[in-house]
């Protein structure tokens, strides 16, 4: 439990700490935001201001992680270093992050609201999503277990097994299934991000959430309780998990602090798209898959409110749901201040939260 704090209160004070300074330099290098032009008026008063603020977040997980590692086998050297899976969570991230730098700096360098094209960004994405799945099915631990498994699951792994068909079509079946919930963790907290301080408010929430799960799952692990499968939980690494959370959850404390309205950073697209990464790894080595439609439902609401937009569009010849999507833009639009549609979506986002940890406890008591 010493080593959750102090990589939750490193992480933090990290993200906290290097955010200003990380300000000043954009501004020296004139690495401004640039605003849609067809989005809310108020928006235009957002031109210039420094984003790519997404390093500092994963900048400091990344240092706070390794630094509370050593600082473990400091004090017990039989402690064991980085696990699979915390490394698996780390490299998504990063990874996903690195292609939102490139689609930020493109905006950048070519002064534009546009960056990477829709082709490019996908291609790149699944390049990483691809490897993490490959890597998420090897790695066995003394117990024989791999940080992902290639069994669908709510709470826990459920009897659907993709590997139903053979090893290398059940190999691939899951290489399918974890691009679908990367792609939607991604987008999802890419389309929330427009408004000062929702998607790392929101994602906050969901970050504290696979914090108690957790550490949970440790306390309850079927390692070493033969016998109890149907009350404990086949985890590869669930402590380093609760971790690596906590770490998430710190930096963008941290990191909301500078951003809350006003903001004076943005997390651009290298923010977004690493924090998307992050949940969905969570949800693939934490055996909670299909509980992430619950546990992000502000996520999930918000995109499915551009799909129906961009549907009922198409389908409708010019016609639309929303005044604007995504959701949030709707709600300026009709006149909400922009602090009132971010709180209000956090209370949102906190429900969904709420459902779904309750969800996660009713399982273990219904196993009883």
């Amino acid at each position: 439990m010493i080593s959750l704090l102090i990589g939750c209160s490193l992480a933090l004070v990290l993200a906290f700490a290097c955010t200003p300074l990380f300000i000043r330099f954009l501004v020296r290098k004139g690495y401004g935001q640039f605003v849609r032009d067809d989005g809310p008026t108020s928006h235009h008063t957002k031109r210039g201001t420094p984003t790519m603020g997404g390093a500092v977040i994963v900048a400091s997980v990344v240092a706070s992680y390794f630094i509370t590692h050593l600082i473990s086998y400091a004090i017990n050297p039989a402690t064991f270093g980085p696990s699979a899976s915390g490394l698996l969570v780390l490299f998504l991230m990063v990874g996903m992050g690195l292609v939102g730098f490139i689609d930020d700096y493109t905006k950048i360098s070519r002064q534009r609201s546009l960056g990477l094209n829709a082709k490019a960004k996908i291609i790149l994405q699944a390049i990483v999503g691809i490897v993490f799945a490959i890597l998420a099915l090897q790695f066995p631990n003394n117990a024989g277990l791999t940080p992902a498994s290639t069994n669908i699951s709510f709470v826990r792994d459920t009897a659907i097994d993709l590997a139903f068909a053979g090893t290398i079509i059940g190999a691939i079946l899951f290489i399918l299934w974890s691009s679908v919930i990367i792609t939607a963790a991604t987008n999802g907290v890419n389309l929330a991000d427009g408004l000062d301080g929702l998607a790392a408010g929101a994602s906050i929430l969901v970050f504290g959430a696979y914090f108690l799960i957790g550490i949970w799952q440790f306390n309850q692990s079927c390692v070493g309780n033969p016998g109890e499968s149907g009350v404990c939980y086949e985890v590869r690494d669930p402590m380093d998990l609760a971790l690596l959370a906590g770490a998430m959850a710190g930096a963008l404390v941290g990191f909301l602090w500078w951003n809350t309205s006003p903001a004076k950073i943005f997390m651009g697209d290298t923010g977004s798209l690493a924090i998307g990464g992050a949940i969905a790894a969570f949800a693939i080595l934490s055996r909670t898959e299909l509980l992430l439609v619950i546990l992000a439902g502000l996520f999930v609401i918000i995109s499915a409110s551009v799909i129906i937009q961009v549907g009922y569009f198409k389908l409708s010849g010019g016609k639309r749901v929303f005044k604007m999507a995504p959701l949030q833009h709707h709600f300026e639009l009709k006149g909400w201040a922009e602090v009132t549609v971010v709180v209000r979506f956090w209370i949102i986002g906190g429900l969904c939260v709420a459902l779904a940890l309750g969800l996660f406890y009713a399982d273990w008591v219904a196993g009883q």
